[in-house]
């Protein structure tokens, strides 16, 4: 392998996962696949067919580009673009054939002059406070749609705002409430959408939560939405085992012989504590590398555990090898992921740096290839 960073991708985990998650469905309720943001950094298309091949039944996006790469491969799936899509745009979207949310009554307005058939997914506001509908104007929304011949109200969703983050739901059932509340209101109209709410924590706790289609992202790659997710799954008796697809991995690019006291990197933020060696390795910020990582972070050399030392840049950053013996120029060097006995994994890296295993993963720059195993 010529790559001097690269991400491998174990399909086969995928795989795993979603037939996990499969299992927990009833048969009157499909799959939806979030392949968002490349795949949550696993690769938009090659993810996007293990998935059909394992049981889904749509495929969730975020914009308009995303679902035209899709649509440019032989994965025949429907595409529900769940992100914004511009008005100079609805057009595009509409006459490919693409599935979309819908929330602004002058959005709706638009999509009714067009010449071409639509198929939205309203979105009902029920607690998060993002993009969706309230429910006191749905009737109004409602009465515009069936102004427009064009218009197909194909499904009804929403979005919980704290079923991850902790081990008490009670928001989150009231938010499910609210919801049914605004399906009932559609249905009076005589009309039945497809209706969804769950993501992955909802989908492991709460059978009630999956209605018609289920929108699976985060643990379809392996990780639990949150540490609280695992705990209310336990306490549930609920018998998931998740595993991580990815890994991240790179190369030495320099061993450096440095005395005590050298300052190391940018700003001479830290300096060397004893006569060391360090490795250069060719992985910053610009690659995903957080920066924060900068005097933090552990990668994986020779199996053993290496400190990043000074600040991490653009391009690269350094770590302190001097407890590692018989190093050489390419030798493999690993970000997330095994090596021997040892792991870093994305929780890992997401509690030094104060954030969620979402944002470690999704922000790996997508020009770094992906390998897939």
């Amino acid at each position: 392998m010529q790559h001097k960073t690269w991400v491998e991708i174990d399909l086969k985990q995928i795989e795993q996962n979603l037939l996990q998650i499969n299992s927990l469905l009833s048969e009157k309720t499909q799959l939806m696949t979030v392949v968002k943001s490349n795949a949550y950094g696993h690769g938009l298309i090659e993810v996007a067919k293990v998935a059909k091949k394992s049981g889904a039944k749509w495929l969730g996006v975020d914009n308009l580009n995303e679902a035209l790469a899709i649509k440019n491969t032989d994965i025949d799936l429907p595409v529900l673009i769940l992100g914004h899509i511009v008005e100079a745009r609805l057009h595009e979207a509409a006459e490919n054939d693409f599935s979309f949310v819908a929330y602004n009554k002058s959005t709706i307005d638009a999509l009714g002059g067009l010449d071409v058939p639509v198929k939205i997914h309203l979105k009902i506001e029920t607690g998060t406070m993002r993009q969706g509908l309230f429910i006191k104007d749905l009737p109004d929304v409602l009465e515009t749609i069936k102004k427009h011949q064009n218009i197909k109200l194909e499904g009804i969703y929403t979005h919980f705002a704290d079923i991850e983050d902790t081990t008490d739901h009670s928001f989150a059932m009231e938010q499910l409430s609210k919801f049914k509340q605004a399906l009932e209101m559609v249905k009076k109209e005589g009309i039945e959408p497809l209706a969804h709410t769950a993501c992955s924590a909802a989908i492991i706790l709460y059978p009630e939560t999956h209605f018609d289609l289920v929108r699976l992202g985060l643990s379809m790659y392996g990780y639990w939405p949150s540490p609280q997710t695992i705990v209310s799954a336990k306490n549930a008796e609920k018998s998931i085992e998740l595993f991580p697809a990815l890994s991240w991995k790179t190369r030495i690019a320099q061993i450096k012989e440095i005395e005590a006291g050298t300052p190391i990197g940018y700003g001479q933020t830290e300096k060397a504590e004893a006569s060391t060696r360090i490795a250069v390795i060719p992985v910053g910020y610009w690659d995903g590398y957080d920066r924060g990582l900068s005097g933090i972070g552990r990668v994986l050399i020779g199996g053993k555990r290496c400190k990043v030392v000074g600040r991490v840049c653009m391009n690269m950053c350094m770590v302190d090898v001097g407890h590692v013996e018989d190093l050489k120029i390419d030798d493999e060097v690993v970000l997330i992921g095994k090596q021997g006995n040892e792991e870093i994994t994305i929780e890992e890296m997401a509690q030094k740096l104060g954030t969620i295993n979402y944002e470690i993963i999704s922000r790996i720059n997508p020009l770094i290839p992906r390998i897939y195993m």
